[in-house]
């Protein structure tokens, strides 16, 4: 009963804040104009520039935002207990993470859709703009990296989602053209698009695709399709694929979740499901090698509760699509929350979910139930313990850990609903794969914008182009995720294409570091206009330190730190974030006593001719 009633509480008080504190900040401190000009319409090119309904655009931004990281940060945090984990998703979804990306996109809005990196050069300081895309750049190439590895990793480890992933870009492609260049509906071709998608799970449980082994290593040829994806998906127009297939995900992935809820009320209810049976509250012991609680908690669980990765969503993509300023609280803060609820599930799948029984994947494709010496089947704490051993070491907790947890988790709440056990699965899966994918060609597309914005700034040519910079951002990111992962443990070597599990450590604390920025241009923004900033300025403060102790604990821990291990790629990745996150605390501090109710520099006007060049950096 206690997996609903937390259930039941968090969801309630996602939507009481929505109504109450979401709307307060809208109308009272965003002042939010249904008549303003938005950038979709001022510079419409009908590539990144476009018009679109509220709930297309909920769509594409809720998809991109919401990637493996509420899923796999969560799934590493209740290691130290499921109520810490469960309190800062909450309460930072509510008063930090939905704060920053309705700030972001909002403050992007009013500046022609630029990214918050270039908006900061005229909110703080002009060096400041710089610095701001360094740390961008830094962070999405990490971000590409690992996601391409994740993706990879999902369809290795569940080739019954390969075929309902894939199937969607066709269809995507189909509906694009149907609703922008022949004026078609979306309602009809999108439930038929959600039909195939499920019938497409079904097929791919039964008939699961896996690469021939004559291939060779499975993990780097997905990583490979998936970047020669990325690039097309990154500079075709919004409108062909990155809309519509967003749009189709938002519905499969919303179908999920709420069989997720349902399954997890029917287990929670018939006794099913026991969280306080099936994991600690708070866990005496950490495992060995984990990081202290604090501050690696509000590192670990990054989105779920805030992440410096949606400002990049908000201010690179959503606001050249916002069709009203007022649907900015409908898409920003509601995507937030949405993704605050689908943690909770997630925080209750890896905890009471995993409680309810441990299953292993036979030869054959198909799973049956762990159990004991005696013969009993593996529940309750002994089945969670088999996941989150104490005694196991923290960095033995390894990917497939991390996303099959959920899964195990997710597709044992779709039992309780009648379920067939191997088609929770699939459907867990095609989950997981479906909100990565999102975030894999979105971050692609945003550091195709970064990669621009820096020549730009630095007067590259070649790189202004955006075919050429979507190349640069891809292939940057390949070559990473192509290096050999770090060692296990024990000592055993990684095989290569696991480069992206060598960059994890970095992502926590630059994914955070990057929201302590994106608040900061918030403050800025309102301090200008004499508006009240004390609710974004303890979120921002809070991230700015929070990330700092995390990485200088990783750079210098004597036992395990970056700089005692020599380990000098992540070293030196570590401290170029570090050194600017603090440039551009000082060039704040430099700024704040001369800001106070002074207008940023104006946008020069924008010639009738060259209106799409100017803002996009082209």
């Amino acid at each position: 009963m206690l997996t609903v009633l937390i259930a039941l509480g968090s969801f309630l008080g996602f939507i009481l804040a929505y109504h109450t504190y979401g709307r307060w900040l809208g109308t009272k401190i965003f002042s939010l104009d249904p008549n303003a000009l938005v950038p979709s319409k001022e510079l419409r090119d009908d590539v990144d520039f476009v018009p679109t309904r509220k709930q297309v655009i909920f769509g594409h931004h809720f998809t991109s935002i919401a990637g493996t990281g509420p899923i796999v940060g969560p799934a590493i945090a209740v290691f130290w207990g499921w109520l810490p984990a469960l309190l800062w998703v909450v309460f930072g979804s509510i008063f930090i993470g939905a704060v920053h990306d309705f700030g972001a996109l909002v403050v992007s809005l009013r500046n022609r859709g630029q990214t918050v990196g270039e908006v900061a050069g005229r909110m703080i300081a002009p060096r400041a703009k710089v610095l701001f895309l360094l740390v961008l750049f830094f962070a999405l190439t990490v971000v590409l990296a690992i996601f391409g590895l994740v993706i990879a990793s999902i369809f290795k480890l569940y080739p019954e989602s390969v075929l309902s992933v894939w199937i969607a870009m066709p269809m995507a492609i189909a509906i694009g053209f149907w609703t922008y260049r022949f004026g078609g509906g979306l309602l009809v071709p999108s439930l038929l698009a959600l039909a195939l998608l499920y019938g497409a799970i079904y097929v791919g449980v039964e008939y699961p695709f896996s690469l021939p082994a004559s291939w060779g290593n499975p993990t780097i040829i997905w990583t490979v399709i998936l970047f020669v994806y990325c690039f097309f998906a990154s500079v075709l127009p919004v409108w062909v694929l990155l809309q519509p297939r967003d749009y189709i995900n938002s519905h499969q992935l919303i179908v999920a979740l709420v069989l997720l809820v349902g399954g997890m009320f029917a287990a929670g209810l018939s006794g099913k499901a026991d969280l306080q049976a099936s994991a600690p509250a708070f866990t005496e012991t950490a495992p060995v090698g984990a990081p202290p609680i604090w501050p690696f908690l509000f590192i670990t669980i990054a989105c779920g509760a805030v992440s410096g990765f949606h400002c990049l969503v908000s201010s690179g993509t959503t606001s050249k699509q916002v069709a009203c300023e007022t649907d900015a609280q409908y898409v920003a803060y509601g995507s937030m929350l949405l993704e605050g609820a689908l943690a909770v599930i997630v925080i209750l799948a890896c905890c009471a979910g995993v409680g309810m029984g441990k299953f292993t994947r036979q030869t054959d494709g198909n799973y049956v139930v762990a159990t004991n010496e005696a013969g009993d089947p593996l529940v309750g704490r002994a089945a969670w313990t088999t996941r989150y051993d104490p005694q196991r070491n923290w960095n033995a907790f390894l990917l497939g850990d991390k996303v099959g947890a959920f899964v195990e988790g997710g597709a044992n709440f779709l039992t309780a609903l009648g379920m067939p056990l191997k088609l929770g699965i699939g459907i867990i899966a095609v989950l997981v794969a479906c909100f990565a994918a999102t975030t894999l060609d979105t971050a692609t597309r945003l550091q195709r914008y970064v990669v621009q914005e820096l020549a730009a700034s630095f007067h590259f040519k070649p790189l202004m182009n955006k075919y050429a910079a979507t190349a640069f951002a891809v292939v940057l990111a390949m070559m990473l995720a192509m290096m050999r992962g770090p060692a296990l443990p024990d000592g055993t070597l990684r095989p290569f294409g696991t480069g992206g599990l060598y960059l994890w450590p970095l992502f926590g604390a630059t994914n955070q570091l990057l929201a302590g920025l994106a608040l900061m241009v918030t403050v800025f923004y309102l301090y200008r206009r004499n508006k009240p900033i004390w609710f974004a300025v303890v979120p921002m403060l809070l991230m700015i330190v929070m990330p700092i102790w995390a990485l200088s604990w990783q750079i210098f821990n004597a036992e395990t730190g970056w700089w005692p291990k020599q380990n000098y790629l992540l070293l030196s990745i570590g401290i170029a974030t570090l050194l600017l996150q603090l440039w551009m605390v000082v060039e704040a501090i430099l700024a704040w006593p001369h800001a106070k109710g002074v207008l940023e520099e104006t946008l020069p006007p924008l010639p009738p001719s060259s209106k799409t060049s100017l803002a996009a950096g082209r």
